[in-house]
């Protein structure tokens, strides 16, 4: 699957134009975010509710985004992970259990990273 580029004038469009602009509302940019990608065949939107995956993004039923703590979190490729560390762009995520996941980035919002472009790389690994 080709994931599409971003529709229109560029990659920060949504509801508050701010899906992937560091500074904005760590929450708006996420549901931005979401805007864009729900309409893709095989995306579907977070579910809402409590629990792991509350706030996921899914392709075919694989997380491959994720909003938690205020962050987002992308499924990458272990090597692009420690690329985007090494970066500054975040840090392996945990999901509270003391073991940082490998394949899993949470992004620093204030990191100089379009949050748009990461979920799209996310989705293009999720269809692999």
């Amino acid at each position: 699957m080709a994931v599409p580029p971003a529709v229109g004038g560029g990659p920060y469009r949504g509801r508050h134009g701010r899906a992937g602009c560091r500074g904005a509302d760590p929450g708006d940019r996420f549901a931005d975010l979401v805007d864009e990608l729900v309409g893709i065949d095989g995306v579907t939107p977070p579910r809402g509710g409590a629990g792991f995956g509350r706030s996921a993004l899914k392709f075919r039923n694989r997380i491959f985004a994720m909003f938690v703590r205020g962050q987002l979190v992308v499924k990458l490729p272990a090597a692009r992970v420690q690329e985007l560390i090494a970066a500054g762009a975040g840090d392996h995520f945990d999901a509270n259990k003391g073991t940082p996941m490998k394949e899993w980035l949470s992004v620093d919002p204030q990191a100089a990273q379009d949050w748009l472009a990461l979920a799209r790389e996310a989705l293009a690994f999720a269809d692999r």
